[in-house]
């Protein structure tokens, strides 16, 4: 499981425009947002990235670098930019999958096509939104087992001007007995 305020799994995955991207080598001046989503047999999804993606250049303003990360190839991941225009975010392909149970997300198995006409791949990981300190340590997780019912964009964009000007300690980060 992970903790808040300590080191993420490590990450690195293709993107489409971007080359490599490896959170290891991140040098956000407040924080980046790691942002996993289905793919693009997800509808769902597109229209959560679109929010990302109008956001992008709100999160960049407050020091945030943003980025969504799918198990999708570079193809499908190319189709996924296509539909919902990206113009701001970076979009990631090809997560392991062991990769992605090292970040806690959840792993479902391919029910067939989608409402939307799309194959979904045999095996894919459910959504989860992360903030990452410039020392990668996690500031904030949020994992889910549905596509449904995500943190919202803009709130946390409002939230980052909160913890900015406070300097909010991540929380959620004690461990011991209770």
């Amino acid at each position: 499981m992970l903790i808040p305020r300590q080191k993420a799994p490590s990450l690195v995955v293709g993107t489409l425009d971007h080359g490599r991207f490896d959170l290891a080598a991140e040098r956000p001046e407040c924080m980046t947002l790691v942002c996993f989503y289905r793919g693009l047999h997800c509808p769902i999804c597109a229209n959560y990235l679109k929010e990302l993606d109008r956001l992008t250049p709100d999160f960049a303003a407050r020091g945030v670098t943003t980025i969504a990360i799918s198990s999708d190839g570079e193809e499908r991941a190319r189709q996924m930019a296509d539909k919902i225009q990206a113009k701001n975010l970076r979009i990631g392909y090809g997560l392991d999958l062991s990769d992605a149970r090292q970040w806690g997300l959840y792993i479902s198995a391919s029910r067939g096509k989608t409402s939307i006409g799309i194959e979904e791949p045999s095996l894919f990981s459910e959504p989860g939104v992360f903030l990452i300190r410039p020392d990668q340590t996690v500031y904030y997780l949020s994992v889910q087992s549905m596509p449904f019912v995500r943190p919202n964009f803009a709130e946390m964009v409002q939230a980052l001007d909160f913890i900015i000007k406070n300097d909010y300690p991540a929380r959620g980060e004690y461990t011991a007995a209770v």
